[in-house]
């Protein structure tokens, strides 16, 4: 049994700190922006569902945190959507956030110097039919300009104020488990640093799968380092495979 709980306690350790180190990692190699938001949102929705839960909290949430309440929960959720969209909105205006950290062999180094992609340049976006009949009537444009990424931070808010408490609640339920208040001692009032992070772990798996599944393209740089792998012949072979497609769809001029 004690080999065993070992064993257990081992992989736990693995997955909640190692894996989520590791997603972190992936995030901010992605762009400043993919790890400052998300974790601010998550701060904010801490602070902001203490705050309306204090002041206006009367029905409990769930019995692992007597403290929550539903009063709380919306108010953080609101709250977290607004300040997602402000903070995206600002960041976004800066390349040092948005630029993805790469080695440039030009400098010999690592660099977050870029042309910020289309996701982070403004794009207008026409309003629905229904919306733009009204305000064409009063004379206002029925077009907005925006940054595409404060759409998109819009999921990773919605998910920060509606699953990431559960992290919370998964670290309460631990902390009530096995009997103890807190995870440490570091931070007086609050507990360790585990405290504070408890619902950090399911956001980073949930921005990394985002940027994965809906922000992640292949660009020419890190195809080129893909095909430096191969042999020699085969980078060969690739080489006037591709010349041959670029001249049969007329990209490429045939030689004379």
């Amino acid at each position: 049994m004690k080999q065993f709980s070992l064993f257990a306690w081992t992989h736990v350790a693995l997955l909640i700190v190692v894996t989520q180190s590791y997603l972190i990692i992936k995030n901010i190699f992605e762009g400043l922006i993919w790890f400052i938001v998300p974790v601010s949102m998550i701060i904010c929705n801490d602070i902001m569902a203490y705050v309306f839960g204090f002041f206006f909290g009367k029905t409990p949430l769930i019995k692992l945190s007597p403290k929550k309440t539903w009063e709380g929960f919306i108010g953080g959720g609101f709250s977290t959507v607004v300040f997602g969209v402000m903070i995206s909105y600002v960041m976004c205006q800066h390349p040092y956030f948005v630029c993805p950290i790469e080695y440039s062999e030009t400098l010999g180094r690592m660099t977050m110097e870029c042309e910020p992609s289309a996701l982070f340049r403004p794009t207008d976006y026409s309003l629905p039919s229904w919306l733009s009949g009204v305000l064409g009537v009063f004379g206002v444009s029925t077009t907005i300009s925006l940054y595409p990424f404060v759409l998109h931070s819009l999921s990773l808010s919605v998910f920060s104020s509606v699953i990431g408490p559960f992290g919370g609640f998964f670290a309460s339920g631990f902390k009530r488990a096995f009997k103890i208040k807190d995870f440490g001692d570091v931070i007086p009032g609050h507990g360790g640093i585990m405290d504070r992070f408890d619902c950090q772990f399911l956001m980073a798996t949930f921005v990394n799968v985002y940027i994965s599944s809906f922000i992640q393209t292949d660009s020419p740089q890190k195809l080129l380092s893909q095909v430096l792998y191969l042999k020699p012949e085969q980078q060969l072979q690739l080489f006037h495979m591709l010349k041959e497609s670029l001249e049969n769809r007329n990209i490429l001029e045939l030689n004379n």
